[in-house]
């Protein structure tokens, strides 16, 4: 094994999103639930640690990033990748201001680095970095359905300022009119922030070819700090290109459901738009239960209205609301409780929807991913086509399930089309991404 690239995601759907770049760029990727316990397959050059650390107390996610990270040094990676979300959000409770910053201060620390650089882009899903503000299409992530986000709300677009207020260190900025010349320029301008006492940068990026371009300029650089989108341009550096087979996975089986907690604007209309064809689907609403109603009760009783169904067409089981709707659970039963409890039943009915025969699972939302994926007692998987930007399908052993094997595919809150579920299902029977 020779694994050039170990990459630390702070949440399991944003694992899955950096994997599926990688493997569309040419790696073999393989992503594991936590710190490996358990031996990589021979053949891949890449690693993604999957945490569950995005919404965790800033002391918690240093600590659990830099396990990893001692890892991935005894693996000697050439090259450790940092991966947060493409909307730059973490834990934003109190005086808490997120965690990226000190995350990547530790990791720094760690690996005697005295430079990164810090880019949220991923131009595919409409993430582009002008001027150092943060835009999800064509509005400031500030005006964009993250600003009133239940745990991890964004309502600065300037991720100078939002890094600034998280690190000890200077963070500066890479524009786009550097970057619009090359390699050679981004190169020059580190020098410079160097020269300058700054130690982080924030990278412009309006379309890939400007990440294509930041690609050889990270060539040397021991941690890089990122979304996604950056991971288009890195395989290159190492000679690696585009390979049909590196996205190959066994044949799908098994039936079909999809597990959902995110409260994202996109999942809301994926959600909708599964209902309004004719899906079953079932609204898991904590207020219909009496307060303290063990998870367990609750997941028995949502396996009871999917099991006649599943045989004949997917099922949906959602907690996915509105802000409004959210809003008034947490005030009745307290924002740490009520998530809490909602992961735990979603878990559960995940679990349960296995052992009735479900061989492909789709779950939407970074918590509930990781929730579930742990119920599943899923520690690797190995990462196949893309259905929509940042969403692959994945495949994993699983006890639970009755071929011992499952594939699932984990999708952030914020991606995938309108028509999504329908899609993924689709497009794992053709064989290749929609």
């Amino acid at each position: 094994m020779n694994l050039l690239l170990g990459c630390i995601a702070d949440d399991f759907t944003g694992a899955t999103d950096l994997a599926n770049n990688l493997v569309r760029a040419g790696m073999r990727v393989v992503q594991t639930i936590g710190v490996p316990d358990a031996p990589l397959p021979a053949d891949c050059n890449a690693v993604v640690i999957a945490l569950k650390s995005r919404t965790i107390a800033p002391a918690e996610a240093v600590a659990q990033s830099l396990q990893a990270l001692r890892w991935l040094q005894s693996q000697q990676v050439k090259q450790v990748y940092f991966k947060y979300c493409s909307t730059f959000d973490s834990i934003y409770r109190g005086e808490v201001r997120g965690n990226i910053g000190p995350v990547t201060e530790a990791l720094m620390q760690a690996m005697d680095c005295d430079f990164t650089i810090a880019t949220p882009a991923f131009p595919d899903n409409q993430r582009t970095l002008f001027k150092g503000h943060l835009f999800v299409g064509d509005v400031l992530l500030s005006e964009s359905g993250m600003k009133n986000h239940p745990l991890t709300p964004m309502q600065d677009a300037n991720l100078v300022n939002v890094l600034q207020a998280q690190c000890d260190k200077r963070v500066g900025l890479i524009d786009y009119r550097c970057v619009a010349k090359g390699s050679e320029a981004i190169a020059q301008r580190i020098a410079e922030l160097k020269a300058q006492g700054v130690s982080i940068a924030v990278v412009d990026a309006l379309s890939n070819e400007d990440l294509l371009r930041l690609g050889p300029a990270l060539q040397h650089m021991s941690l890089v700090t990122a979304g996604s989108g950056v991971a288009i341009g890195l395989p290159a550096n190492w000679g690696i290109q585009p390979a049909a087979d590196s996205a190959r996975l066994p044949a799908a089986h098994g039936l079909q459901a999809i597990v959902s907690g995110s409260c994202s604007v996109a999942t809301q209309g994926q959600v909708a738009h599964f209902v309004q064809h004719g899906g079953h689907a079932y609204q898991l609403d904590p207020l219909a239960w009496p307060n303290h109603t063990p998870a367990e009760d609750i997941a028995q009783h949502v396996l009871a209205w999917a099991a006649p169904l599943l045989p004949a067409a997917p099922v949906l089981v959602y907690s996915t609301a509105d802000a409004s709707q959210v809003k008034v659970v947490q005030d009745k039963r307290g924002t740490q409780q009520a998530g809490e409890h909602t992961e735990q039943v979603l878990a559960m009915v995940a679990r349960g929807l296995v052992k009735l025969g479900v061989g492909q699972l789709v779950v939407a939302g970074g918590e509930t991913s990781g929730a579930c994926v742990q119920a599943l007692g899923v520690t690797q998987m190995s990462i196949g086509a893309q259905i929509d930007p940042g969403v692959p399908w994945c495949h994993a052993p699983c006890s639970f399930a009755s071929t011992g094997s499952l594939h699932l595919t984990l999708k952030s809150g914020n991606f995938g089309s309108t028509d999504f579920f329908t899609k993924a299902f689709n497009a794992l029977h053709a064989g290749s991404a929609a």
